[in-house]
């Protein structure tokens, strides 16, 4: 990745300097660094307060009740994992984050969950675990907080009201994620 970020400077660089437009290319550097730090100062709030909103859930016993509730989908989709109870914890926890639009909280509940359905298996990707990697890709969300967060800190005056898309889009791309997923898993075999 680095790579690449370095040839796109490059050829930034080249393609101002040989039309001349170093000049615009120095004020969009600058502005768009300014512009960085605003949205990330924008966000570090809602993600704060949801995040926090997480923790609270944990210490409740709110996301023990709602991983019970989502058990028997989880305990079909991933049989093997189901019974190592820190894979199934890991596994809770990142749908949970997943579910209230915690992208940056899901990633490490994800990975610990990935690490502990990978020991045994060789190195190789068992189908659970690329059953993983679709849905967290796909991310079902009941509440997309950090979208909500970028676009009211962009100025919407209704961060939210993307619900019902974002519901329907994230139910149909996880449905057909799973649904390759399964399919594939046939066909690799």
């Amino acid at each position: 990745m680095t790579w690449i970020w370095t040839i796109f400077l490059l050829l930034s660089v080249l393609c101002a300097a040989a039309t001349s437009q170093t000049a615009a290319l120095s004020a969009a550097v600058l502005s768009g660094a300014g512009q960085g730090i605003t949205l990330t100062i924008s966000l570090a709030g809602p993600l704060c307060l949801w995040s926090g909103v997480s923790r609270v859930m944990e210490e409740s016993g709110l996301t023990a009740r709602l991983s019970a509730l989502v058990s028997p989908l989880l305990r079909r989709l991933f049989p093997d994992a189901w019974t190592n109870p820190a894979a199934r914890d890991a596994l809770c926890g990142n749908l949970a984050a997943n579910l209230l639009g915690l992208g940056n909280a899901a990633t490490p509940l994800g990975i610990r969950a990935v690490r502990q359905m990978a020991q045994g298996t060789g190195g190789q990707a068992s189908d659970e675990l690329c059953r993983l990697v679709v849905m967290n890709t796909a991310s079902v969300q009941l509440i997309p907080a950090t979208v909500a967060a970028v676009r009211a800190g962009l100025g919407s005056a209704a961060p939210f009201d993307l619900l019902p898309a974002v519901w329907i889009t994230s139910l149909c791309s996880v449905s057909v994620g799973l649904l390759a997923a399964k399919a594939l898993s046939r066909w690799v075999r």
